[in-house]
């Protein structure tokens, strides 16, 4: 059974917190009263994320004078949205919604089906999850990603750090399948495959047991070459949509398709390979600049910036991206409550695997998707989506010290 848990970060739960942070940090102790800025953000991570907003704003002003699509201007109004909408989720008291996780399933859900409202429904590129009001095109499952986040945060939480019934993993996965299934029906792989590594992240470090975790990945990896194989084989159930499934062969062999997805990883290759050490500069980006590579300011965007600024702009984009993840964990270490643990988790594991999914398919490590590159990516509904999860993060901060 769940154990109740107190809502102050500052209380110490039974059982010691999320089992992988047990032993690892140091109580309510490592949070003294601070004076200054440091009272209120945690700089720690606020400092990286604004340098990575900047420097993604320099990146999209760039591909601007070259990409007709990447609009400068549109990018701004984005950042000064997600700026708006972090200081609301810095300030809301985050742990009123851990009790609250029935009405946070609906919304997930609400989200998700959102873009087939008739009136509201937009279409995109092939991909249908968009909305456009008075105007504004905004694709809902950008903040579906920190619905879920809180969502399963809040669920993992009642077990105080040990999952001990096979019942209640069974409950928390089927929870996770929820929004994963319904992002599917857009189409949005990249999106799902967000949900599903963010939800399952806090699920392994709220406390499931490790045979239980193995034999889940046994069964998605057998699922996912069942449902490839059945995709490519005439007369059988396809699944998978024509071009997900040429994007999963294109990564094994790119010279399968290679006017389409083969061609893109090919000149996405190029384009890092070019950069050299110190790039070709604001605006000389070959590649992109001349059509060769395509969504270079969306999808592409880590390989235009390899190109304009080389391997030392590639090792600080990473240097950044580690700073502010390492700090956010490092303050999930230091807290108390498994619900505010569970947080920092979520979004560091977001941050982390659209980092690695995005870096990892331009230089043909990983399969092609849409999942954006975080801060970077050129779009209004990305944007406001991670400056909201850096709110997510200064929350945990700010309210460390207050009482329930």
């Amino acid at each position: 059974m769940a154990h109740e848990l107190g809502s102050g970060i500052g209380e110490i739960p039974k059982g010691g917190g999320p089992r992988i942070f047990r032993g690892f940090g140091r109580t309510s102790d490592a949070l003294p009263k601070r004076t200054g800025l440091s009272s209120f953000f945690y700089l720690p991570a606020l400092v990286p994320a604004m340098l990575l907003i900047a420097y993604g704003l320099l990146v999209i002003w760039s591909a601007s004078l070259s990409i007709t699509e990447a609009s400068f201007p549109r990018q701004v109004l984005g950042v000064a949205l997600g700026v708006v909408a972090a200081g609301f989720v810095w300030r809301y008291d985050y742990r009123s919604l851990q009790n609250v996780t029935r009405v946070l399933l609906v919304v997930d859900v609400a989200l998700m089906l959102l873009p087939s409202v008739p009136g509201l429904s937009y279409s995109a590129k092939g991909m249908s999850g968009w909305i456009k009001l008075f105007g504004f095109t905004f694709q809902p499952s950008e903040i579906a990603k920190l619905v879920t986040i809180y969502l399963m945060a809040g669920l993992a939480a009642q077990y105080n750090g040990k999952i001990d019934d096979f019942h209640e993993y069974v409950k928390l996965c089927g929870t996770l399948l929820v929004p994963f299934v319904l992002i599917l029906t857009q189409p949005d792989l990249g999106t799902g495959l967000v949900i599903l590594v963010t939800g399952a992240t806090i699920i392994i470090c709220g406390g499931a047991k490790r045979s239980w975790v193995l034999v889940t990945l046994a069964i998605l990896v057998g699922g996912i070459a069942l449902v490839v194989i059945t995709s490519m084989t005439d007369g059988l159930p396809h699944i998978l949509k024509q071009y997900q499934l040429k994007r999963l062969i294109v990564f094994i062999d790119p010279s399968v398709d290679p006017t389409g997805d083969g061609y893109n990883l090919q000149q996405a290759e190029i384009a890092v390979g070019s950069g050299g050490l110190f790039g070709k500069g604001i605006g000389n980006a070959t590649q992109a600049g001349q059509g060769f590579l395509p969504e270079a300011h969306t999808d592409f965007v880590f390989a235009l910036l390899s190109e304009e600024f080389g391997f030392v702009g590639s090792f600080l984009l990473l240097a950044l991206f580690g700073w502010l993840m390492f700090s956010t964990v490092r303050l999930a270490m230091k807290v108390d409550a498994p619900f505010a643990k569970l947080v920092l988790v979520g979004v560091c594991s977001m941050w982390m695997f659209q980092l690695l999914e995005n870096v990892g398919m331009c230089i043909g490590m990983m399969p092609i998707t849409g999942i954006p590159l975080p801060f970077i990516s050129f779009g209004s509904s990305s944007m406001l989506g991670q400056c909201m999860a850096v709110g997510m993060v200064q929350s945990v901060w700010y309210h460390r010290q207050k009482s329930a």
